[in-house]
């Protein structure tokens, strides 16, 4: 793989603990537009670049489809691309399963509107580094007439890793073949580059291009989701169902893992805090039926790993960034004291479709892939139906949760396209 060429953002995991901000920018003016490229290749780290005087910090760039037409890019170029990114998340919410309080109708200005063109993320380990590291890169935006900020979030992953709902985060990081980044499972062999950057060949031996070759080569497609978390509710519902079995075990039934970060698959009875490689469990061998991780779980609809369900898994894999947004709840508070909190989640790959689309729709908001109906995602659903029931495998006789509500709602979101360097330089070239 050319590193070099590839934004860091697409194939590092990131560092523990991090702070990270997005600021999302509109193009009122071709030319300022294109500046802004040329002077974001100047500042964007390439995935070969080692740690540098400010640490693991590294500075992200995405545009979105509206954001390519503002630049300027043919249509020609615009219908090589992915359909999906050319229709836009907004556009896509129904399948997505962005209904009811999730449309894009109730979603937070200006996200999924017309007007976001432009996506920079920055990253850094604290958040006096990420003030730097903005500040390094304040001269690619500020001072351009023609070129508006328009939104900003700013998010964190605590020293412990955890998001909202208290469990820790960011834990699984699958292996590409060529980054020389292992991956978190050493019982998954490494994926084809081709999954994640377009320009080199799939797990399928197929190799995605667009016209010109530049525009896409060593780059990577991200969707972009602010996903608000009800934690009062969640804390609720566990209160409400830990009557044989306390909270904190209905709660790793419906995540998968313990608080810690601790897999059911390692740790079946009780939290460990420290388990021998966390990630280094499959599900077919020893828990085919979901006696000890229920296929209902969030991280078992996630990556399947190697269980016998609809669909081969190896195709569906993504590289996946959450990062918490907003105060935490304090403990102990089981009312919602109006705060908005939450993740913001980054999904990165070269399939849209078969990839984040597919895990969205298929995996998290339905159940038919391992038996289970039209059961959702007990902690990642959004929209659809409401309160469900969730099955928790156990002999003699199965428990049944009921009513499960949605504790997470779609605030935003958004398609975009990570150049590589060598394109955001194309990007920014003057042309008739």
């Amino acid at each position: 793989m050319d590193l070099h060429d590839i934004q860091r953002g697409v194939l590092s995991p990131r560092p523990s603990p991090y702070a990270a901000a997005y600021l999302a920018f509109r193009i009122d003016d071709r030319a300022a537009g294109r500046k802004l490229m040329r002077r974001a290749a100047a500042v964007v780290t390439s995935a070969a670049e080692p740690a540098g005087p400010l640490g693991e910090t590294w500075v992200s760039a995405a545009v979105t489809c509206n954001g390519l037409r503002a630049l300027g890019v043919p249509e020609q170029s615009l219908d090589s691309m992915a359909w999906e990114f050319r229709q836009g998340m907004a556009a896509r919410a129904t399948a997505l399963g962005d209904t009811g309080p999730s449309a894009p109708e109730a979603w937070e200005t200006p996200l999924g509107s017309p007007d976001v063109h432009v996506v920079l993320v920055a990253v850094a380990p604290d958040t006096a580094l990420l003030d730097a590291t903005i500040d390094r890169a304040r001269p690619a935006y500020e001072r351009l007439p023609g070129v508006t900020a328009i939104w900003r979030q700013d998010c964190h992953a605590p020293p412990a890793g955890t998001e909202p709902f208290g469990h820790r985060d960011g834990i699984s990081h699958p292996a590409v073949e060529g980054s020389g980044i292992p991956g978190s499972n050493p019982l998954e062999s490494p994926l084809k580059a081709g999954e994640f950057v377009l320009g080199y060949p799939d797990e399928l031996g197929g190799v995605q291009t667009t016209t010109p070759d530049v525009l896409g080569r060593n780059g990577s497609y991200v969707a972009f989701r602010k996903l608000r978390q009800d934690v009062a509710a969640f804390r609720r519902f566990l209160r409400k169902s830990a009557d044989t079995d306390d909270e904190e075990f209905v709660a790793a039934k419906l995540m998968g893992r313990w608080r810690s970060g601790a897999p059911l698959a390692l740790a079946p009875e009780r939290e460990d805090p420290a388990p021998r490689r966390a990630n280094a469990f499959l599900f077919a061998g020893k828990d085919p039926d979901g006696f000890t991780t229920p296929g209902g779980t969030h991280i078992r609809r996630a990556n399947p790993r190697d269980s016998a369900v609809a669909g081969e898994v190896r195709l569906h894999r993504m590289i996946r960034r959450g990062t918490a947004y907003g105060p935490p709840l304090p403990d102990g508070v089981l009312d919602d004291d109006g705060a908005d909190r939450g993740l913001l989640f980054a999904f990165v790959g070269a399939h849209l479709g078969r990839q984040f689309e597919f895990v969205q729709t298929e995996w998290l908001n339905n159940g038919v892939f391992f038996g289970a109906g039209d059961a959702r995602d007990p902690i990642a659903a959004t929209g659809g139906p409401g309160a469900a029931d969730y099955p928790i495998p156990r002999r003699p006789v199965r428990r049944k949760l009921r009513g499960v509500p949605n504790f997470v709602t779609t605030r935003g979101g958004e398609y975009a396209f990570l150049p590589s360097l060598t394109a955001l330089r194309w990007l920014g070239e003057r042309r008739a």
